[in-house]
């Protein structure tokens, strides 16, 4: 991360602190106050089933959600197609799957928030599609459709609800692929003969409507009465919450804070409209017809005769009066379970009725990760075949007689206990067990195995779907209440004391007993001089020894072969250093460098995982543990300039990157632009976004000292800005658009308008070859309407679009020039792309490859607006 990310994230994290949900999932479960035990004894009594299907993080309705869980109070879930790994990220530099686990987490945290669910299929979200064409060849339509089906199967919906119509109005091809799966896993889910690998872990189902969430400027181009529709008033105001659905829904939608898209709360009228699309039709509301009580289930009267008594005993300021009729109610559920081998809702409903039984009983329960300072260890984490020191502690804080039975903690071995729990008397058992040395790591379970291109790779069926994996390690409390047994399990955490934040959980995670981390994911040779390549080895338990060495394709070398390590306590960290070699010429384009260690002196293990820690506070901290893998990147690179100053915004490195091919790069700070000696610098560049959203504010009062800089003989690089929520009217010295335009197809065909332009021979010459082996997109809000005085270089479009010219302007400025790019150099460099670093050089020598030879004007003209 480059120094301005880190200032920016800094800053971030102060802002997200304000608005943190408290209620993340690594922290034990809180106890529920008087109106939300109020709202859940409710729900118990509640038997529907809502599914709402799309394609993205943030694409969900978080005030239909809300609505439906709150106010309705239906078992609702968020299906959404992707993790987001392939869009941006406004809060820091993570992309691609560690995007993906930031946008993950958010939705959980939305979801904690407006009391949904959250599902995912297997569908990798390579970035912008313009069809669902597009979209069902990168990702298999009938693997996505597998995984629709098998979320339907699972979760028993009564109804569904798209998000997108399958007309193509929402644009976006993932868009309209989730409204074309839907409508077809929708038919398919109630048939024995689709999918039936399923039927080993569920049932087949049969919803009882699909609906589109229609939106009304879509009703009124299409000139439809909006009464024909029908429709939902999602405002609706709870006391016992204190707030609307839409009030909820703003808490929730604020939490994709790594796309910018808080908002505020709406506390009106929310109308929504719905068009029917498959199943039965609605009448007047879409959940018509449904049997939403316990008498879709076969002796489900006995449940709700004491759900009734449960409501009718409750007091707010002394809920554990009503524990007697709750216990009757487990009871009722487990013979009729017995009895009918219901396997849907009385699960569920048992689920919640423990969290209401615990709440009532006002019980604290948790399961904590201590540290070891004794053997040199930290509680956050273990090793196979280390030990773990875990205190499970209860409190009942209520007058009700409860009996502490047996703990049950990982690995076996109960803890019998037997003894009542005194009101308000904290009880911990402290145990310390080995963890087997078979026990897997804790890597998200979609990351363990390589991905295909359009599908994350997943073999267990029943993880399929799943937003997360299990924790890690769990303790089962064993308690007596009346003359029912009840087990109430929780995840085991770490916690520590912080100075500002007060208590922070995380969870408890296994870890290889090292981690190595190289410092890139690809390293460029722009020869064949040899180059410096760090690996951080880190001991992720007491007393690590070993040696750590670098496994190199044929031709490449290093020195040394390797290097050894002895590491006192857990957390320690050294860095080895390897001079590399390339080969004079390298054969294969995608050879890569793959760091391991070899730990142990008599018994030996091979390590090659890294761990990368992502730690925001709006999420709970998250630990990914990637093979210790990066890509070589031979080309021959000629430059004649040395010096670039780097306008950093918020999320990119491509800074860092042309550091690797030989450029000396600065970052340049605010002071640094209105009163440095700018003239210092062959070329500046400006990252992506950094016009926007106030991430460099001061750019606008920053204008003239750069056009100056141009005009004065320099190059000035801007890469892709959005078109909306710009700091500044102007960018470049004469006027030009940004618009939405974008060429999504990695291998589009690129055309060289002007073949002889110098800017495609000098210093390096530029060939088709170039445009080959770019990576999820060609590029990005690229410009549609410009002055005359700039120049088009290069065309390319999609399959079926016209051709695309405003991906990169050319403007001569005084003796300097200007160039507006919106091809995606942030995803090619750091791709290690060769041919987008040849391309990217020449662009950096613009101004002296056009002067040479030239009579440049000696006065520059006055820069125009740029709109």
């Amino acid at each position: 991360m480059t120094t301005m990310n880190r200032v920016f994230s800094a800053f971030l994290s102060i802002v997200l602190l304000l608005f943190a949900n408290t209620a993340l999932r690594a922290q034990p479960t809180e106890v529920m106050n008087t109106a939300k035990l109020q709202n859940a004894l409710k729900k118990l009594s509640t038997l529907g089933s809502v599914l709402y299907v799309a394609a993205h993080p943030d694409d969900e309705n978080t005030a239909f959600i809300a609505y439906c869980a709150n106010e309705r109070l239906f078992r609702t879930t968020y299906l959404s197609m992707t993790r987001g790994d392939g869009g941006q990220n406004i809060i820091g530099s993570e992309q691609s799957e560690l995007l993906g686990i930031i946008r993950t987490q958010e939705l959980l945290a939305a979801r904690r928030t407006d009391g949904g669910e959250q599902l995912f299929t297997r569908a990798l979200d390579f970035g912008y599609s313009k069809t669902p064409e597009e979209t069902f060849k990168i990702w298999g339509k009938d693997r996505i459709l597998a995984d629709v089906v098998w979320a339907i199967r699972k979760m028993r919906p009564d109804v569904i609800v798209t998000r997108f119509p399958t007309t193509g109005e929402g644009g976006h091809g993932h868009h309209t692929a989730s409204a074309i799966l839907a409508g077809e896993a929708f038919a398919a889910a109630g048939d024995p003969n689709r999918f039936p690998e399923h039927l080993k872990f569920v049932k087949v189902w049969q919803p009882k409507r699909l609906l589109w969430n229609a939106w009304l400027p879509i009703i009124e181009a299409r000139k439809a009465n909006p009464a024909q529709y029908p429709s939902l008033d999602l405002s609706a105001y709870n006391p016992l919450l204190g707030k609307s659905a839409t009030e909820i829904a703003a808490e929730s939608r604020s939490m994709h804070k790594s796309q910018g898209f808080g908002v505020s709360a709406l506390r009106g009228e929310a109308l929504n409209y719905f068009e029917h699309l498959a199943g039965d039709s609605a009448k007047g509301d879409i959940f018509s017809g449904v049997d939403m009580t316990w008498n879709r289930i076969k002796g489900g009267a006995d449940i709700a005769k004491a759900l009734d008594e449960a409501r009718k005993t409750f007091q707010a300021e002394n809920p554990s009066v009503m524990l007697p009729a709750l216990l009757k109610a487990y009871k009722a559920m487990n013979d009729v379970q017995k009895t009918t081998g219901e396997d849907f809702w009385i699960p569920q409903k048992r689920k919640e009725l423990l969290e209401l039984i615990r709440s009532a009983a006002g019980m604290w329960i948790e399961a904590i990760a201590q540290n070891q300072p004794q053997q040199g260890e930290t509680g956050f984490s273990g090793v196979p075949g280390g030990t773990v020191r875990i205190a499970a502690s209860i409190v009942n804080r209520s007058p009700a007689a409860i009996t502490l039975k047996r703990v049950l903690f990982p690995f076996a071995g109960d803890s019998v206990i037997a003894k009542p729990l005194q009101t308000g008397k904290f009880q911990t058992i402290t145990v310390t067990k080995t963890i087997p040395v078979n026990t897997p790591l804790s890597q998200p379970y979609w990351l363990q195995a390589t991905p295909e291109k359009g599908l994350f790779t997943v073999q267990d069926q029943q993880l399929i779907g799943q937003p997360e994996n299990k924790p890690s390690l769990e303790v089962s409390f064993v308690v007596g209440i009346g003359s029912e047994e009840i087990t109430f399990t929780v995840p085991v955490l770490h916690r520590r004391t912080d100075r500002v934040l007060g208590e922070v959980y995380r969870p408890f995670i296994v870890v290889p007993q090292v981690s190595v981390n190289l410092p890139q994911r690809s390293f460029v040779f722009a020869d064949t001089a040899s180059k410096e390549i760090s690996v951080l080895v880190q001991a992720n338990t007491p007393k690590a020894t070993g040696s750590v060495r670098l496994r190199l394709p044929e031709g490449w070398k290093s020195a040394p072969e390797q290097v050894s390590f002895t590491l006192t306590n857990k957390g320690d960290e050294m860095r080895a250093f390897f001079r590399v070699k390339p080969p004079q010429v390298s054969v294969n384009p995608d050879e890569t460098v793959v760091a391991e260690a070899i730990v142990g002196t008599t018994t030996t293990i091979t390590v090659n995982k890294g761990m990368t820690t992502i730690a925001y506070t709006h999420i709970p901290t998250q630990t990914i543990l990637p093979e210790a893998k990066a890509r070589l990147t031979r080309l021959e690179l000629r430059k004649s300039i040395k010096t670039v100053g780097y306008i950093d915004g918020a999320s990119d490195d491509v800074a860092e990157y042309l550091k690797q091919s030989g450029f000396e790069v600065a970052l340049l700070s605010d002071e640094e632009i209105e009163t440095g000696n700018l003239a210092r610098y062959d070329a500046i560049v400006s990252g992506i976004r950094v016009y926007n959203d106030n991430a460099r504010p001061r750019l606008r009062q920053q204008y003239r000292r750069l056009m100056d800089y141009v005009a004065n003989g320099g190059t000035m690089l801007v890469q892709y800005q959005l078109s909306g929520g710009l700091v500044t009217d102007s960018i470049g010295p004469y006027p030009f658009t940004i618009s939405r335009d974008r060429v999504t197809e990695e291998d589009a065909a690129v055309k060289m308008l002007k073949a002889n332009h110098p800017l495609f021979s000098t210093p390096n010459v530029i060939t088709q070859a170039d445009f080959e082996g770019w990576v999820q997109e060609r590029g990005l809000y690229f410009a549609n309407k410009w002055d005359e005085r700039y120049e088009t270089l290069l065309s390319c479009n999609d399959a079926g679009e016209t051709e695309k010219k405003g991906g990169m302007l050319l403007a001569r400025y005084g003796k300097g020039a200007f160039i507006y790019t919106g091809y995606a150099w942030f995803r090619q460099l750091p791709a290690g792309v060769p041919g987008a670093y040849r391309l990217f050089t020449n662009l950096l020598h613009a101004a002296q490859t056009l002067n040479q030879g030239a009579s440049p004007s000696q006065n520059a003209p006055k820069p125009e607006s740029n709109k």
